[in-house]
């Protein structure tokens, strides 16, 4: 009754696409389900021993961390009330790398918080979830479940963010998604607009953001396809300055027995190609691309990922290479090791502002 709202929730998701097809079985537990109405939990947990060599400032660092995906729990609800299904979605992240900077607290955070209409129409989504705009790019990444390249000191990994797509930055959002077309799904939405010319309150927003997404999934000669294009419109004005923001995200991946290919990709001009967000920012462009390639054979999943993005507005280039291995022990617990490099360089010197190398080995367990 309410598969179709978790199916769509972005912790399942990038569990599905980093676990495989038994991810779908092992994502939630079911506390309740009498009189059509359901209820259910999810968990996923994670850490890392983390030893990274600054080659720039060359030091070398020991940490335990979490990985690129924080450690979260989430409540699904569901009630069929005639043709139409009611449900919600409440998921809450914490960090474990915080407590040496304030003690015995913690660091959480809401992504996703909303609820959701089902019918022959489609569905409806209201509150606050993962955007549209570069979702399919990371959620269909092959280390998503692993550590990547670095982030920030007391919080998670940044996966290939800022080497190969953009954070779709969880926001306040009504989205509307069609039924299921021949293989295609479709969504659009109106998001709530970032203050993008001055980062203030005081910039005007006339409209919402706009967000949407089109995915393809089918299977020729035994080899599955999956497609995607997203993309995000916003305009943000303050006296006379206005800051037109545009992007749009791709990628294809293809699975034939135990190997899978993949490459996605974006370009956007005004728009934060790291996460968007109440920040001043110029028209300048970014882009960036992700190529992956990874082969599972029982237990085990190799990947190799490749990715880079070029950014005017934020005077970068980097380039971001990961080795990952993952060893399923059962269904719902994962050994992870891993090698990055990771290199940073100021577009407009050519300075090398980061330049390390990253060993990860973790465990992640699943419900």
């Amino acid at each position: 009754m309410n598969n179709n709202k978790i199916r769509r929730s972005g912790l399942v998701i990038a569990m599905a696409a980093a676990m495989g097809a038994s991810a779908a079985a092992n994502a939630a537990v079911e506390l309740y389900n009498e009189d059509g109405t359901s209820f259910s939990v999810d968990g996923y947990f994670n850490a890392f021993y983390v030893n990274r060599d600054d080659n720039v400032n060359n030091t070398r660092d020991s940490r335990v961390k979490m990985g690129f995906l924080p450690n979260t729990i989430g409540f699904n609800f569901g009630k069929k009330m005639g043709d139409l299904t009611l449900g919600g979605r409440s998921s809450f992240w914490t960090s474990i790398n915080d407590s040496l900077d304030s003690g015995i607290d913690t660091a959480i955070d809401v992504r996703q918080f909303y609820a959701t209409v089902d019918g022959d129409f489609g569905q409806v989504l209201m509150g606050k979830d993962f955007g549209l705009y570069a979702r399919s790019n990371i959620f269909l990444d092959e280390i998503l479940m692993g550590f990547g390249s670095p982030g920030t000191a007391g919080g998670v990994s940044f996966g290939n963010i800022r080497a190969g797509y953009p954070y779709p930055t969880p926001s306040a959002q009504i989205t509307y998604r069609a039924p299921e077309m021949s293989g295609f799904n479709i969504a659009v939405g109106v998001l709530d607009p970032a203050d993008t010319v001055t980062g203030t309150a005081a910039d005007e927003n006339a409209a919402p953001r706009f967000e949407s997404e089109v995915t393809y999934a089918t299977t020729l000669s035994n080899v599955a396809l999956t497609g995607w294009v997203n993309g995000r419109y916003q305009s943000a004005e303050n006296g006379s300055s206005t800051v037109d923001s545009t992007g749009v995200g791709y990628g294809l991946k293809a699975a034939l027995a135990g190997l899978t290919l993949g490459a996605s990709g974006f370009t956007s001009k005004g728009d934060d190609p790291v996460l968007i967000g109440n920040t001043a920012v110029t028209e300048d462009d970014a882009d960036g691309f992700l190529v992956q390639g990874a082969y599972a054979f029982g237990a085990n999943r190799l990947v190799l990922s490749y990715g880079e993005t070029d950014s005017e507005i934020r005077s970068f280039e980097t380039e971001s290479t990961t080795f990952g291995f993952f060893h399923d022990v059962n269904s719902n617990f994962k050994l992870v090791a891993e090698y990055n490099m990771f290199e940073e360089r100021n577009r407009t010197t050519g300075a090398t502002t980061t330049d390390a190398d990253t060993i990860a080995l973790g465990a992640v367990v699943t419900f």
